[in-house]
């Protein structure tokens, strides 16, 4: 009698532990930048990032989530730029997402000099407002 009782709450609680779900944090990787000489001193700066761990709400047979971002340049000279672009995107689709992309493309006129930038990506979500950051190197080049 005692060992089936003892039996009975292990498994309850190793069901109960077991059926919790985890919950995934907000988390931005993978971030490239590239910048493409457009002539006169003037650059074109492509960007991504992958985010994954945002939430998303289902309605009408369609998942949903938002994410704002800020992107922060530092240039060579270790001066930032902040909020260089801030933006928020809604993403949906028609099944839950694992991860999505963000871009980004801005450009840089000829009063920035050739050297190694940074790109800080501040991404938040915004359904709970969980955030997560990521960086990005790239040169300006006047080879």
């Amino acid at each position: 009698m005692k060992y089936s009782v003892v039996a009975i709450i292990l498994f309850l609680f190793l069901f109960s532990a077991c059926s919790k779900k985890k919950e995934e944090k907000l988390n931005a990787y993978n971030s490239t930048a590239f910048a493409y000489d457009l002539g006169g001193g003037s650059w074109e700066v492509d960007a991504t990032t992958r985010v994954k761990g945002f939430a998303q709400k289902e309605e009408n047979n369609m998942y949903t989530a938002s994410l704002a971002f800020e992107i922060n340049l530092i240039t060579p000279k270790n001066d930032t730029i902040k909020s260089l672009i801030s933006k928020v995107v809604d993403k949906s689709e028609k099944e839950k997402m694992s991860d999505t992309d963000l871009e980004a493309q801005f450009d840089l006129d000829s009063t920035y000099s050739a050297g190694t930038y940074k790109l800080i990506w501040k991404v938040k979500d915004v359904h709970s407002n969980d955030t997560s950051s990521t960086s990005a190197d790239f040169k300006l080049s006047n080879e």
